[in-house]
């Protein structure tokens, strides 16, 4: 009987051992096989709900670890990409703006034409997403930008019909200055706001805005002089004249507070920053209108709309990376859970037909659907300009600002700049 329990207890012994050095053995494979994805993107206000996203992730795929840099604001997230690259520390998953960057990075940038969320491209998507004949980037939002503005100080001043010109933006600012209402705060200290955002106004607002960038690029086409960007002074005069006192001082997190806070009643900014604004007041209510450069109305009245990003998988990746890369893209835009959290919790404009924009859109963006919807529209051109204009038009606009050269010097700079930076 003793050598029966004497049996018993070796063959458990043995089965434990077994099934310890099994776990053992598997928990090592599991760690063995584990991959890291290295994500970049410049989206400040997604973070929260993007580690939030990661870990749901990371639980549903338990050897998949999402390791996310975000550089954004007014720190230059390019620059820094550029950095990388070049210490051979380039991400997995990075992002693009369009034609220029893809020019940049094209070597590392592997082509994704059989990825399941292709099909589901809308037209302006895919465009954007198309670069040699492939899809070669992801776009998960669109998006649109112009003045913001607040439509209790606008009611206040007694403004009852929204200018659909330059000349009724005029009568527009004259009327809240009546009420005491500081009509712009300007976020001329930030490189993105006064360069790709405001600068591209007068590129869109071409007849031809790739043509025109093909014939500066062939020295066809000059900016000194040009009916576009004479009209557009106007505009850049009205946000200097009526705004803040150190515009050059008022970085777009100024810019946005001064509005949240109800300290003045427009800012040039887009439906990225909706979810700010609402952070300090939630019943704030706010509408979008163009930038005006002219009284022609059909051409005036319309808003800047694009993709204002995409992601692109890294071609020099490991093989399990580059794969692990495609495999959250396609959850983040084919799944359930990726779709609540883009269309939810990030609140985007979707790019993609398969994903519903949340019903409780705010103001800003239900107007850029609207714009859209009625073909009102120009299109975002700082993807279309040489690697490094937009920093340097960003330097030559605040020395406009600051009051060092003349509109017509300006002008010259930008043409001298881009005459330099051009391949």
């Amino acid at each position: 009987m003793q050598c029966k329990k004497s049996i018993f207890l070796l063959v458990a012994i043995l089965i434990i051992s077994g099934a310890t050095l099994f776990a053992a053995g598997t928990a090592e494979s599991t760690k063995k096989d584990s991959v890291t994805v290295e994500i970049y993107h410049h989206k400040i206000p997604w973070i929260d709900a993007w580690d939030e996203m990661s870990t749901v992730y990371e639980q549903a795929h338990p050897t998949v670890n999402l390791e996310t840099e975000v550089v954004g604001g007014a720190s230059d997230w390019r620059t820094l990409l550029k950095t990388k690259f070049a210490a051979n520390k380039a991400p997995d998953i990075f992002i693009i703006e369009g034609f220029s960057d893809y020019q940049l990075w094209k070597e590392y940038i592997a082509p994704l034409d059989e990825e399941p969320w292709v099909e589901h491209l809308l037209p302006i998507s895919k465009d954007a997403a198309t670069q040699d004949g492939h899809i070669m980037a992801l776009p998960v939002t669109v998006e649109g930008y112009g003045y913001i503005y607040n439509k209790e100080l606008f009611k206040k001043a007694g403004i009852t019909t929204l200018p659909t010109t330059f000349s009724e933006m005029k009568e527009t600012v004259a009327a809240l200055k009546k009420k005491g209402i500081t009509p712009f705060a300007s976020g001329f200290g930030t490189w993105w706001v006064i360069s790709n955002h405001f600068t591209n106004i007068p590129f869109a607002q071409m007849q031809d805005p790739r043509g025109f960038v093909a014939d500066l690029n062939s020295g066809t086409a000059e900016i000194p002089g040009n009916k576009e960007f004479l009209d557009w002074k106007q505009a850049f005069d009205l946000v200097l004249q009526n705004c803040e006192p150190n515009p050059l001082t008022t970085d777009h997190n100024m810019q946005v507070t001064m509005f949240a806070n109800q300290e003045v009643a427009m800012i040039q900014q887009g439906n990225w920053k909706q979810s700010v604004i609402f952070e300090t007041d939630p019943n704030l209510d706010i509408g979008l209108l163009p930038v005006f450069t002219s009284d022609d109305e059909q051409k005036a009245n319309r808003i800047p709309v694009g993709i204002p990003f995409m992601f692109v998988v890294n071609s020099q990746s490991p093989e399990a990376e580059k794969q692990a890369a495609k495999e959250f893209l396609a959850w983040l835009v084919g799944s359930d859970e990726g779709k609540q959290y883009l269309a939810q919790r990030f609140e985007v404009i979707p790019s993609l037909d398969n994903i519903e924009a949340s019903a409780s859109l705010g103001g800003v963006s239900k107007d850029i659907v609207s714009f859209a919807k009625a073909g009102k529209t120009i299109p975002w051109m700082f993807s279309y300009w040489p690697d490094g204009a937009v920093n340097e038009f960003s330097d030559l606009a605040q020395r406009y600002v600051a009051g060092l050269d003349s509109f017509t010097t300006y002008l010259e700079n930008l043409q001298n700049s881009w005459n330099r930076l051009k391949k």
